[in-house]
Protein backbone atom coordinates (compact mmCIF):
# COMPACT_ATOMS: atom_id res chain seq x y z
CA UNK A 1 0.00 0.00 0.00
CA UNK A 2 1.23 3.94 -0.85
CA UNK A 3 0.20 6.86 0.97
CA UNK A 4 0.81 10.39 0.26
CA UNK A 5 0.98 13.45 2.94
CA UNK A 6 -2.39 14.55 1.19
CA UNK A 7 -4.61 13.66 3.68
CA UNK A 8 -7.66 14.31 0.36
CA UNK A 9 -8.95 11.34 -0.45
CA UNK A 10 -7.31 10.98 -4.02
CA UNK A 11 -10.68 11.13 -6.00
CA UNK A 12 -11.05 14.84 -4.42
CA UNK A 13 -7.21 15.99 -5.32
CA UNK A 14 -6.64 17.54 -8.53
CA UNK A 15 -6.01 15.32 -11.80
CA UNK A 16 -2.02 14.95 -12.27
CA UNK A 17 -0.90 17.48 -15.07
CA UNK A 18 0.37 15.91 -18.14
CA UNK A 19 4.32 16.94 -18.24
CA UNK A 20 7.52 15.94 -19.16
CA UNK A 21 9.08 13.60 -17.11
CA UNK A 22 13.19 12.65 -17.06
CA UNK A 23 14.36 9.76 -15.72
CA UNK A 24 17.88 10.02 -13.51
CA UNK A 25 19.00 5.69 -12.61
CA UNK A 26 21.90 6.14 -10.27
CA UNK A 27 24.18 3.22 -10.79
CA UNK A 28 27.87 4.94 -10.40
CA UNK A 29 28.73 3.22 -6.78
CA UNK A 30 31.59 0.50 -6.28
CA UNK A 31 30.03 -1.70 -4.34
CA UNK A 32 33.04 -2.66 -2.22
CA UNK A 33 31.03 -4.80 0.09
CA UNK A 34 30.15 -6.97 -2.77
CA UNK A 35 33.56 -7.99 -3.08
CA UNK A 36 33.72 -8.54 -6.25
CA UNK A 37 35.67 -7.83 -9.61
CA UNK A 38 31.69 -7.79 -11.18
CA UNK A 39 30.22 -4.34 -10.65
CA UNK A 40 27.41 -4.41 -8.14
CA UNK A 41 25.25 -3.23 -10.54
CA UNK A 42 25.62 -6.28 -12.68
CA UNK A 43 24.76 -8.89 -9.80
CA UNK A 44 21.90 -11.09 -11.07
CA UNK A 45 18.56 -12.09 -9.58
CA UNK A 46 16.12 -13.81 -11.04
CA UNK A 47 17.84 -14.21 -14.57
CA UNK A 48 18.85 -9.76 -14.60
CA UNK A 49 21.01 -7.85 -13.60
CA UNK A 50 20.03 -5.17 -10.62
CA UNK A 51 20.76 -2.40 -13.23
CA UNK A 52 18.07 -3.93 -15.60
CA UNK A 53 15.56 -4.27 -12.97
CA UNK A 54 15.98 -0.56 -12.10
CA UNK A 55 16.12 0.24 -15.86
CA UNK A 56 12.62 -1.77 -16.43
CA UNK A 57 11.28 -0.18 -13.79
CA UNK A 58 11.84 3.90 -14.99
CA UNK A 59 11.16 2.72 -18.16
CA UNK A 60 7.56 1.60 -17.47
CA UNK A 61 6.35 4.89 -16.57
CA UNK A 62 7.56 6.33 -20.17
CA UNK A 63 9.53 9.27 -19.45
CA UNK A 64 10.62 11.50 -22.40
CA UNK A 65 14.06 10.84 -21.45
CA UNK A 66 16.17 8.01 -19.43
CA UNK A 67 19.48 8.30 -18.34
CA UNK A 68 21.68 6.20 -16.16
CA UNK A 69 24.80 7.37 -14.24
CA UNK A 70 27.97 4.95 -14.32
CA UNK A 71 30.95 5.12 -13.13
CA UNK A 72 32.40 1.93 -11.90
CA UNK A 73 32.81 -0.92 -14.66
CA UNK A 74 30.91 1.45 -16.43
CA UNK A 75 32.21 0.18 -19.87
CA UNK A 76 30.40 -3.18 -19.06
CA UNK A 77 27.39 -1.93 -17.40
CA UNK A 78 26.95 0.33 -21.07
CA UNK A 79 27.57 -2.72 -22.50
CA UNK A 80 24.31 -4.45 -20.94
CA UNK A 81 22.26 -1.49 -21.34
CA UNK A 82 22.72 -1.76 -24.86
CA UNK A 83 20.88 -4.81 -25.22
CA UNK A 84 18.35 -3.74 -22.45
CA UNK A 85 17.78 -0.64 -24.94
CA UNK A 86 17.09 -2.83 -27.83
CA UNK A 87 15.00 -5.08 -26.06
CA UNK A 88 12.68 -2.52 -25.00
CA UNK A 89 12.58 -0.35 -28.18
CA UNK A 90 13.53 2.88 -26.81
CA UNK A 91 17.19 4.71 -25.77
CA UNK A 92 18.66 4.55 -22.48
CA UNK A 93 21.50 7.85 -22.43
CA UNK A 94 24.08 7.09 -20.28
CA UNK A 95 26.06 9.54 -18.19
CA UNK A 96 29.83 8.87 -16.36
CA UNK A 97 30.67 10.39 -12.87
CA UNK A 98 33.98 10.54 -13.30
CA UNK A 99 34.78 10.54 -9.47
CA UNK A 100 32.13 9.35 -6.67
CA UNK A 101 31.74 12.57 -4.88
CA UNK A 102 27.72 12.20 -3.58
CA UNK A 103 24.15 11.64 -4.98
CA UNK A 104 23.76 15.23 -5.23
CA UNK A 105 27.18 15.44 -7.79
CA UNK A 106 25.70 12.27 -9.59
CA UNK A 107 22.69 13.40 -10.32
CA UNK A 108 24.52 16.93 -11.83
CA UNK A 109 26.23 14.28 -13.89
CA UNK A 110 22.83 12.61 -15.20
CA UNK A 111 21.34 16.25 -15.91
CA UNK A 112 24.47 17.36 -17.98
CA UNK A 113 23.26 14.32 -20.49
CA UNK A 114 19.72 15.89 -20.93
CA UNK A 115 18.40 18.56 -23.02
CA UNK A 116 19.05 22.23 -21.92
CA UNK A 117 15.93 24.32 -20.30
CA UNK A 118 14.87 21.28 -19.27
CA UNK A 119 11.35 21.26 -17.43
CA UNK A 120 8.51 19.15 -15.81
CA UNK A 121 9.74 16.27 -13.17
CA UNK A 122 12.89 14.52 -12.87
CA UNK A 123 12.57 11.50 -11.17
CA UNK A 124 15.62 9.75 -9.54
CA UNK A 125 16.11 6.19 -8.23
CA UNK A 126 18.96 3.75 -7.86
CA UNK A 127 20.56 1.09 -9.73
CA UNK A 128 20.79 -1.03 -6.79
CA UNK A 129 16.83 -1.40 -5.33
CA UNK A 130 15.90 -4.31 -7.84
CA UNK A 131 11.96 -5.17 -6.37
CA UNK A 132 10.91 -1.31 -7.03
CA UNK A 133 8.48 -1.03 -9.82
CA UNK A 134 6.67 1.07 -12.12
CA UNK A 135 3.53 1.23 -9.98
CA UNK A 136 5.39 2.45 -7.37
CA UNK A 137 6.95 5.25 -9.40
CA UNK A 138 3.84 6.19 -11.20
CA UNK A 139 2.32 6.35 -7.88
CA UNK A 140 4.69 8.81 -6.53
CA UNK A 141 4.21 11.22 -9.99
CA UNK A 142 0.80 11.10 -9.11
CA UNK A 143 1.85 12.24 -5.28
CA UNK A 144 3.71 14.49 -7.22
CA UNK A 145 1.64 16.47 -9.24
CA UNK A 146 -1.78 16.08 -7.39
CA UNK A 147 0.07 17.94 -4.12
CA UNK A 148 1.97 20.41 -6.06
CA UNK A 149 5.06 19.51 -4.26
CA UNK A 150 8.11 20.85 -5.24
CA UNK A 151 9.84 17.60 -3.64
CA UNK A 152 8.29 14.09 -3.46
CA UNK A 153 10.37 11.44 -1.85
CA UNK A 154 9.29 7.44 -1.46
CA UNK A 155 10.05 6.75 2.18
CA UNK A 156 9.13 3.56 4.52
CA UNK A 157 8.98 2.74 7.74
CA UNK A 158 11.08 -0.14 9.01
CA UNK A 159 11.43 -1.87 12.33
CA UNK A 160 15.44 -1.41 11.80
CA UNK A 161 16.56 1.93 9.97
CA UNK A 162 20.21 1.19 10.15
CA UNK A 163 22.10 2.63 7.27
CA UNK A 164 19.45 4.37 5.59
CA UNK A 165 19.20 8.28 5.70
CA UNK A 166 15.85 9.49 8.13
CA UNK A 167 13.06 11.72 7.48
CA UNK A 168 12.65 14.29 9.88
CA UNK A 169 9.10 16.09 10.16
CA UNK A 170 8.21 19.68 11.94
CA UNK A 171 5.66 19.56 14.58
CA UNK A 172 3.23 18.92 12.05
CA UNK A 173 3.91 16.27 10.27
CA UNK A 174 5.31 18.42 7.59
CA UNK A 175 9.09 17.02 5.58
CA UNK A 176 11.80 19.34 6.87
CA UNK A 177 14.79 17.26 5.15
CA UNK A 178 16.68 14.15 5.41
CA UNK A 179 19.63 13.24 8.17
CA UNK A 180 22.25 10.66 6.97
CA UNK A 181 22.85 8.19 9.63
CA UNK A 182 26.49 9.40 9.75
CA UNK A 183 25.01 12.66 10.95
CA UNK A 184 22.46 11.84 12.47
CA UNK A 185 21.88 13.05 16.45
CA UNK A 186 21.12 9.90 18.95
CA UNK A 187 17.12 11.32 18.49
CA UNK A 188 17.43 11.43 14.96
CA UNK A 189 19.03 8.13 14.41
CA UNK A 190 15.26 6.37 16.07
CA UNK A 191 13.35 7.69 13.60
CA UNK A 192 11.86 4.65 11.52
CA UNK A 193 10.81 6.32 8.70
CA UNK A 194 13.63 6.17 5.63
CA UNK A 195 14.68 7.82 2.77
CA UNK A 196 14.56 5.21 -0.11
CA UNK A 197 16.62 7.21 -2.09
CA UNK A 198 14.04 7.80 -4.90
CA UNK A 199 12.32 11.81 -5.46
CA UNK A 200 10.70 13.21 -7.79
CA UNK A 201 11.65 16.73 -8.55
CA UNK A 202 10.37 19.85 -9.94
CA UNK A 203 13.42 20.27 -12.70
CA UNK A 204 13.61 23.54 -11.63
CA UNK A 205 14.07 23.19 -7.89
CA UNK A 206 16.16 20.51 -8.58
CA UNK A 207 18.54 22.22 -11.13
CA UNK A 208 18.45 25.42 -8.61
CA UNK A 209 18.99 23.52 -5.23
CA UNK A 210 21.98 21.44 -7.00
CA UNK A 211 24.12 24.84 -7.33
CA UNK A 212 23.80 25.36 -3.41
CA UNK A 213 24.69 21.95 -2.26
CA UNK A 214 27.54 22.05 0.52
CA UNK A 215 30.38 19.63 0.98
CA UNK A 216 30.16 20.28 4.73
CA UNK A 217 29.21 16.78 6.13
CA UNK A 218 30.80 13.57 7.97
CA UNK A 219 30.87 12.10 4.54
CA UNK A 220 32.52 15.19 2.67
CA UNK A 221 29.99 14.84 -0.14
CA UNK A 222 27.36 16.63 -1.95
CA UNK A 223 24.43 15.03 -0.59
CA UNK A 224 21.26 14.61 -2.59
CA UNK A 225 18.93 14.82 0.02
CA UNK A 226 20.00 18.06 0.95
CA UNK A 227 17.58 19.24 -1.90
CA UNK A 228 14.70 18.69 0.34
CA UNK A 229 15.74 21.30 3.32
CA UNK A 230 16.80 23.63 -0.14
CA UNK A 231 13.31 23.69 -1.06
CA UNK A 232 12.00 23.97 1.73
CA UNK A 233 13.81 26.62 3.14
CA UNK A 234 12.68 28.71 0.01
CA UNK A 235 9.17 28.53 1.30
CA UNK A 236 9.00 25.21 -1.52
CA UNK A 237 6.32 21.96 -0.36
CA UNK A 238 8.13 18.60 0.33
CA UNK A 239 5.75 15.94 0.30
CA UNK A 240 6.17 12.03 0.89
CA UNK A 241 4.78 9.23 -0.64
CA UNK A 242 5.13 6.15 2.29
CA UNK A 243 5.42 2.82 0.98
CA UNK A 244 4.10 0.01 3.23
CA UNK A 245 5.51 -2.82 1.11
CA UNK A 246 9.33 -2.20 2.62
CA UNK A 247 10.94 -4.87 0.17
CA UNK A 248 10.15 -2.84 -2.74
CA UNK A 249 12.71 0.15 -1.27
CA UNK A 250 15.61 -2.23 0.07
CA UNK A 251 18.59 -1.74 -1.80
CA UNK A 252 21.51 -4.13 -2.23
CA UNK A 253 24.89 -3.63 -0.97
CA UNK A 254 26.28 -7.10 -0.59
CA UNK A 255 26.03 -10.33 -0.98
CA UNK A 256 23.77 -11.39 1.90
CA UNK A 257 21.15 -8.31 0.78
CA UNK A 258 21.29 -9.72 -3.08
CA UNK A 259 20.10 -13.79 -1.71
CA UNK A 260 17.53 -11.96 0.41
CA UNK A 261 16.13 -10.28 -2.18
CA UNK A 262 16.16 -12.76 -4.31
CA UNK A 263 14.75 -14.80 -2.80
CA UNK A 264 11.71 -12.57 -2.32
CA UNK A 265 12.12 -11.81 -5.40
CA UNK A 266 11.66 -15.71 -6.86
CA UNK A 267 8.77 -15.53 -3.73
CA UNK A 268 6.76 -13.01 -5.96
CA UNK A 269 7.13 -14.67 -9.31
CA UNK A 270 5.93 -18.19 -7.67
CA UNK A 271 2.92 -17.05 -6.53
CA UNK A 272 2.31 -14.69 -9.32
CA UNK A 273 2.19 -17.88 -11.56
CA UNK A 274 0.55 -20.05 -9.26
CA UNK A 275 -2.34 -17.47 -9.32
CA UNK A 276 -2.13 -17.25 -13.30
CA UNK A 277 -2.99 -21.51 -13.09
CA UNK A 278 -0.01 -22.92 -12.61
CA UNK A 279 1.41 -25.84 -10.12
CA UNK A 280 4.00 -25.37 -7.82
CA UNK A 281 4.64 -28.98 -5.96
CA UNK A 282 6.94 -27.16 -3.44
CA UNK A 283 7.47 -23.16 -4.24
CA UNK A 284 10.82 -23.15 -1.48
CA UNK A 285 12.72 -25.18 -4.32
CA UNK A 286 11.40 -23.81 -7.71
CA UNK A 287 13.23 -20.94 -8.69
CA UNK A 288 11.83 -18.78 -11.61
CA UNK A 289 13.73 -15.61 -13.96
CA UNK A 290 11.87 -13.14 -14.49
CA UNK A 291 10.85 -13.26 -18.44
CA UNK A 292 9.81 -17.03 -18.20
CA UNK A 293 6.57 -17.67 -19.36
CA UNK A 294 4.22 -20.48 -18.04
CA UNK A 295 0.56 -21.30 -19.32
CA UNK A 296 -2.09 -22.52 -17.43
CA UNK A 297 -2.37 -26.23 -15.95
CA UNK A 298 1.26 -26.31 -15.79
CA UNK A 299 3.04 -28.08 -13.20
CA UNK A 300 6.34 -27.70 -11.64
CA UNK A 301 7.48 -30.37 -9.43
CA UNK A 302 9.98 -29.79 -6.84
CA UNK A 303 13.97 -28.61 -7.43
CA UNK A 304 13.10 -26.90 -10.53
CA UNK A 305 14.76 -23.92 -12.57
CA UNK A 306 13.24 -21.92 -15.44
CA UNK A 307 16.11 -19.51 -16.28
CA UNK A 308 16.12 -16.44 -19.31
CA UNK A 309 13.60 -17.18 -22.10
CA UNK A 310 11.94 -20.35 -21.00
CA UNK A 311 8.19 -21.14 -21.95
CA UNK A 312 6.34 -24.34 -20.70
CA UNK A 313 3.24 -25.01 -22.28
CA UNK A 314 -0.48 -25.43 -21.16
CA UNK A 315 -0.34 -29.08 -19.50
CA UNK A 316 3.46 -29.86 -19.57
CA UNK A 317 4.90 -31.24 -16.49
CA UNK A 318 8.55 -30.07 -15.89
CA UNK A 319 10.49 -31.76 -12.86
CA UNK A 320 11.48 -33.14 -10.51
CA UNK A 321 14.99 -31.35 -10.54
CA UNK A 322 15.20 -29.77 -13.34
CA UNK A 323 17.11 -26.98 -15.36
CA UNK A 324 16.05 -25.52 -18.22
CA UNK A 325 17.29 -22.11 -19.95
CA UNK A 326 15.97 -20.26 -23.08
CA UNK A 327 13.89 -23.91 -23.61
CA UNK A 328 10.45 -24.25 -25.12
CA UNK A 329 8.40 -27.11 -23.50
CA UNK A 330 5.28 -27.65 -25.61
CA UNK A 331 1.60 -28.49 -24.39
CA UNK A 332 1.77 -31.57 -22.75
CA UNK A 333 5.21 -32.42 -22.34
CA UNK A 334 7.17 -34.17 -19.55
CA UNK A 335 10.61 -33.15 -18.61
CA UNK A 336 12.12 -35.07 -15.51
CA UNK A 337 15.35 -34.85 -13.82
CA UNK A 338 17.21 -33.28 -16.80
CA UNK A 339 19.05 -30.02 -17.79
CA UNK A 340 18.74 -28.34 -21.02
CA UNK A 341 19.92 -24.95 -23.21
CA UNK A 342 18.49 -23.68 -25.98
CA UNK A 343 16.01 -26.73 -26.91
CA UNK A 344 12.62 -27.12 -28.10
CA UNK A 345 10.37 -29.99 -26.64
CA UNK A 346 7.10 -30.88 -29.19
CA UNK A 347 4.11 -31.06 -27.77
CA UNK A 348 3.04 -34.55 -25.79
CA UNK A 349 6.66 -35.48 -25.88
CA UNK A 350 9.09 -36.69 -23.23
CA UNK A 351 12.27 -36.19 -21.89
CA UNK A 352 14.71 -37.83 -19.44
CA UNK A 353 15.35 -38.78 -16.60
CA UNK A 354 18.75 -37.37 -16.65
CA UNK A 355 18.79 -36.39 -20.34
CA UNK A 356 20.97 -33.54 -21.46
CA UNK A 357 19.69 -31.25 -23.77
CA UNK A 358 22.34 -28.69 -25.47
CA UNK A 359 21.81 -25.86 -28.06
CA UNK A 360 19.93 -26.58 -31.46
CA UNK A 361 17.99 -29.83 -29.77
CA UNK A 362 14.53 -29.84 -31.20
CA UNK A 363 12.49 -33.16 -30.50
CA UNK A 364 8.94 -33.37 -32.32
CA UNK A 365 5.37 -34.60 -31.02
CA UNK A 366 4.91 -37.14 -29.37
CA UNK A 367 8.76 -37.65 -29.25
CA UNK A 368 11.29 -39.45 -26.50
CA UNK A 369 14.71 -38.58 -25.11
CA UNK A 370 15.14 -40.90 -22.64
CA UNK A 371 17.56 -42.00 -19.96
CA UNK A 372 21.14 -40.95 -20.06
CA UNK A 373 20.82 -39.29 -24.02
CA UNK A 374 22.76 -36.08 -24.85
CA UNK A 375 21.55 -34.35 -28.04
CA UNK A 376 22.52 -31.07 -29.72
CA UNK A 377 22.12 -29.36 -33.12
CA UNK A 378 19.56 -32.41 -33.31
CA UNK A 379 16.10 -32.36 -35.18
CA UNK A 380 14.31 -35.13 -34.29
CA UNK A 381 11.24 -36.19 -36.12
CA UNK A 382 7.52 -36.37 -35.02
CA UNK A 383 6.96 -39.90 -32.64
CA UNK A 384 10.73 -40.84 -32.58
CA UNK A 385 12.04 -41.98 -29.91
CA UNK A 386 15.92 -42.03 -28.14
CA UNK A 387 15.31 -44.43 -25.56
CA UNK A 388 18.33 -44.64 -23.57
CA UNK A 389 22.35 -44.39 -23.41
CA UNK A 390 22.84 -42.16 -26.53
CA UNK A 391 24.62 -38.85 -28.14
CA UNK A 392 22.89 -37.76 -31.14
CA UNK A 393 24.96 -34.46 -32.30
CA UNK A 394 24.60 -32.97 -35.73
CA UNK A 395 21.59 -34.23 -36.73
CA UNK A 396 18.19 -35.13 -38.66
CA UNK A 397 15.75 -38.22 -37.82
CA UNK A 398 12.67 -38.45 -39.62
CA UNK A 399 9.24 -39.29 -37.82
CA UNK A 400 8.67 -42.36 -36.14
CA UNK A 401 12.14 -44.09 -35.71
CA UNK A 402 13.52 -45.48 -32.87
CA UNK A 403 17.30 -44.68 -32.13
CA UNK A 404 18.62 -47.97 -30.25
CA UNK A 405 20.38 -47.96 -26.60
CA UNK A 406 24.12 -46.96 -26.98
CA UNK A 407 24.02 -45.22 -30.06
CA UNK A 408 26.64 -42.26 -31.30
CA UNK A 409 26.61 -40.18 -33.50
CA UNK A 410 30.17 -39.40 -34.31
CA UNK A 411 30.60 -35.90 -35.76
CA UNK A 412 33.42 -34.59 -35.32
CA UNK A 413 36.50 -35.60 -37.06
CA UNK A 414 39.27 -33.44 -35.07
CA UNK A 415 38.70 -30.20 -37.28
CA UNK A 416 34.79 -30.28 -38.92
CA UNK A 417 31.54 -31.17 -37.51
CA UNK A 418 29.47 -33.13 -40.27
CA UNK A 419 26.01 -34.15 -40.32
CA UNK A 420 24.15 -37.07 -40.27
CA UNK A 421 20.51 -38.25 -41.67
CA UNK A 422 18.22 -40.59 -40.82
CA UNK A 423 15.32 -41.01 -42.05
CA UNK A 424 11.47 -41.86 -41.38
CA UNK A 425 10.41 -45.27 -39.73
CA UNK A 426 13.91 -46.18 -39.30
CA UNK A 427 15.16 -48.72 -36.63
CA UNK A 428 18.87 -48.48 -35.39
CA UNK A 429 20.50 -51.42 -33.77
CA UNK A 430 21.57 -50.82 -30.04
CA UNK A 431 25.43 -50.41 -29.88
CA UNK A 432 25.73 -48.34 -33.48
CA UNK A 433 28.11 -45.84 -34.66
CA UNK A 434 27.13 -43.71 -37.36
CA UNK A 435 29.97 -42.03 -38.68
CA UNK A 436 29.20 -38.35 -40.05
CA UNK A 437 28.43 -37.28 -43.15
CA UNK A 438 26.29 -40.42 -43.86
CA UNK A 439 22.68 -40.91 -44.61
CA UNK A 440 20.36 -43.58 -43.38
CA UNK A 441 17.31 -43.83 -45.33
CA UNK A 442 13.62 -44.26 -44.81
CA UNK A 443 12.21 -47.39 -43.58
CA UNK A 444 15.93 -49.16 -43.00
CA UNK A 445 17.77 -51.11 -40.73
CA UNK A 446 20.82 -51.36 -39.28
CA UNK A 447 22.53 -54.33 -37.19
CA UNK A 448 23.35 -54.36 -33.29
CA UNK A 449 27.14 -53.64 -32.73
CA UNK A 450 27.74 -51.58 -36.49
CA UNK A 451 29.49 -49.02 -37.15
CA UNK A 452 28.24 -47.29 -40.56
CA UNK A 453 29.98 -45.61 -42.72
CA UNK A 454 28.08 -45.42 -45.67
CA UNK A 455 25.06 -44.48 -46.52
CA UNK A 456 22.23 -47.28 -46.01
CA UNK A 457 19.34 -47.18 -48.87
CA UNK A 458 16.16 -46.79 -47.88
CA UNK A 459 14.59 -50.38 -46.72
CA UNK A 460 17.72 -51.73 -46.78
CA UNK A 461 19.50 -53.50 -43.69
CA UNK A 462 23.00 -52.75 -42.77
CA UNK A 463 25.39 -55.02 -41.30
CA UNK A 464 29.02 -53.53 -40.50
CA UNK A 465 30.51 -55.51 -37.51
CA UNK A 466 32.95 -58.40 -37.38
CA UNK A 467 32.11 -62.02 -37.93
CA UNK A 468 31.62 -63.63 -34.70
CA UNK A 469 34.36 -66.67 -33.91
CA UNK A 470 34.24 -69.09 -30.78
CA UNK A 471 37.44 -71.09 -29.92
CA UNK A 472 36.44 -73.84 -27.81
CA UNK A 473 37.96 -74.96 -24.57
CA UNK A 474 39.94 -71.62 -24.41
CA UNK A 475 39.34 -71.02 -20.56
CA UNK A 476 40.27 -74.56 -19.73
CA UNK A 477 43.68 -73.97 -21.67
CA UNK A 478 44.42 -70.47 -21.02
CA UNK A 479 42.60 -69.73 -17.22
CA UNK A 480 42.64 -73.13 -15.70
CA UNK A 481 41.58 -73.66 -12.11
CA UNK A 482 39.70 -70.48 -12.19
CA UNK A 483 36.38 -70.30 -11.08
CA UNK A 484 35.56 -69.59 -14.78
CA UNK A 485 37.11 -72.86 -15.97
CA UNK A 486 35.38 -74.77 -12.80
CA UNK A 487 31.88 -73.22 -13.99
CA UNK A 488 32.51 -74.08 -17.42
CA UNK A 489 33.06 -77.41 -16.93
CA UNK A 490 30.49 -77.88 -14.16
CA UNK A 491 28.55 -76.78 -17.31
CA UNK A 492 29.82 -79.22 -19.53
CA UNK A 493 29.04 -82.08 -17.04
CA UNK A 494 33.04 -82.44 -16.47
CA UNK A 495 34.39 -83.36 -12.99
CA UNK A 496 37.07 -80.25 -12.31
CA UNK A 497 40.80 -81.79 -11.74
CA UNK A 498 41.56 -81.83 -8.09
CA UNK A 499 45.50 -80.89 -8.40
CA UNK A 500 44.22 -77.40 -10.65
CA UNK A 501 45.08 -74.34 -9.76
CA UNK A 502 42.29 -72.62 -8.14
CA UNK A 503 41.68 -68.55 -8.05
CA UNK A 504 38.76 -66.06 -7.20
CA UNK A 505 39.72 -63.81 -9.76
CA UNK A 506 40.02 -64.09 -13.43
CA UNK A 507 42.94 -62.31 -13.81
CA UNK A 508 45.53 -61.17 -11.65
Amino acid sequence: MLQGDNAQPSSQRAAAHPEPVSTVVLAAGEGTRMRSATPKVLHRIAGRPLVEHAVRAAAGIDPDQLVVVLGHGRDAVAEHLNSVSDSLGRPITTAVQEEQLGTGHAVSCGLAELPDGLAGTVLVSYGDVPLLDADTLRAMLDEHAASGNAVTVLTSVVADPTGYGRITRDASGQVTGIVEQKDATAEQAAITEINSGVYAFDAEVLTGALKRLSTDNAQGELYLTDVLSIARGDGRTVGTLICSDTWLVEGVNDRVQLSRLGAELNRRLVTRWMREGVTVIDPATVWLDCDVTLARDVTLEPGVQLRAGTTVGEGATVGPDTTLTNCAIRPGASVVRSHGEGAEIGPNASVGPFAFLRPGTSLGADGKIGTFVETKNAEIGEGTKVPHLSYVGDATIGEKSNIGAATVFVNYDGVNKHHTKIGSHSRTGADNMFVAPVEIGDGAYTAAGSVITQDVPPGAMAVARGRQRNIDGWVAKRRPGTAADQAAQRALGNEPTDDAETSNGEGR
